[in-house]
């Protein structure tokens, strides 16, 4: 044998071996229960659709997915839990818009909203829709911005609080129409709808999924939805954009699933497919549609480069509406 060939061999050896528990591992993932964070109480809309997507990988894969509810502090309680685990592929945080406005809105976070995640999958896109409560006798966008216009801090709209998806959308069009209308705060998005149709707020954006309802049994009047074209539950509805004459306006909202950030890459990729094959299910895109959602399950990397420049949308609204950071 050739001087050096043992060396070889033994260089060899030393690579496979190291690359054995990943490639062995990637091939039976997963083999068992999977923990699936949801950084907001039971019953609400991203619990709801986590849950919905969670079952069916489960089925698809025969292993569960158990939802691990973990709400506080605008879901960063819930993203802390998952940056911190083991990047073993067991753990998967899924999120909203609200995950690319933490790194802005926040002072310090306990972890980096960008680098501690592996990004699977954006699951669905949605719209919100600018409402206008009956007694208010807005029947426009461009009636609402006239009003706001000649009297300026009299009208006022409905927040769940400073620096989530809704408060900063308003945000958003009150900057880029230069108009100046007050926050009212509330708990949450029952309470907005309560003020809204007993006139103690004008208007207000929510999530379509839950306006629709009432948009139909005409509890609420529908001005514009946020998103960059229309949406089919309110196909009638224009966009701001098209309704306030600012072109480029849009502000959809979203939810997707992450894993800690040193997930490897092939166990990354098996969840991706196995929520696109869900979604294609004709029983689950129906309902996603019936919820006013657009299934998406977009690729990794695609998903990566959306979520960076979300952060840097959200960082631009912050600064223009002086939020003060939390």
């Amino acid at each position: 044998m050739r001087p050096g060939l043992p060396l070889r061999y033994a260089l060899l050896a030393l690579t496979l071996a190291a690359m054995w528990p990943e490639g062995a591992a990637a091939q039976t993932y997963p083999s068992r229960p999977i923990r699936l964070i949801v950084p907001f109480p039971p019953g609400g809309a991203a619990d709801i659709l986590a849950r919905l997507i969670g079952n069916k990988v489960a089925e698809q894969t025969g292993q569960p997915l158990v939802v691990e509810n973990r709400p506080g502090a605008g879901g960063t309680l819930g993203a802390d839990a998952a940056a911190k685990s083991p990047p073993d592929g067991y753990t998967i945080l899924h999120n909203t818009n609200g995950a690319a406005i933490a790194p802005a809105l926040y002072r310090t976070l306990p972890f980096d909203g960008v680098k501690d995640f592996a990004p699977v999958t954006q699951i669905v896109a949605s719209n919100l829709v600018l409402v206008a409560g009956p007694k208010s006798g807005i029947e426009s966008v461009k009636d609402l911005l006239t009003r706001a216009r000649a009297n300026p801090g009299k009208l006022n709209y409905g927040s769940s609080g400073p620096g989530n998806p809704l408060h900063l959308t308003m945000e958003m069009l009150k900057h880029a129409a230069g108009v100046d209308i007050v926050a009212v705060p509330f708990r949450g998005d029952g309470q907005i709808h309560a003020a809204l149709i007993g006139g103690e707020v004008e208007v207000a954006v929510i999530p379509l999924s839950a306006a629709v309802p009432l948009i139909q049994e005409g509890r609420l009047k529908a001005l514009a939805v946020t998103g960059p074209k229309r949406s089919q539950p309110v196909a009638d509805v224009p966009t701001v954009a098209e309704a306030a004459g600012l072109p480029g306006f849009a502000s959809a909202g979203w939810q997707g699933w992450f894993m800690p950030a040193a997930t490897p890459a092939s166990m990354v990729e098996r969840i991706r497919s196995e929520v696109a094959r869900a979604v294609a299910l004709p029983e689950i895109n129906e309902r996603l549609r019936a919820m006013a959602y657009e299934p998406m399950a977009s690729a990794p990397a695609d998903f990566r480069v959306y979520f960076q420049a979300e952060v840097v949308k959200f960082t631009k609204i912050i600064a223009d509406a002086r939020i003060a950071k939390q």
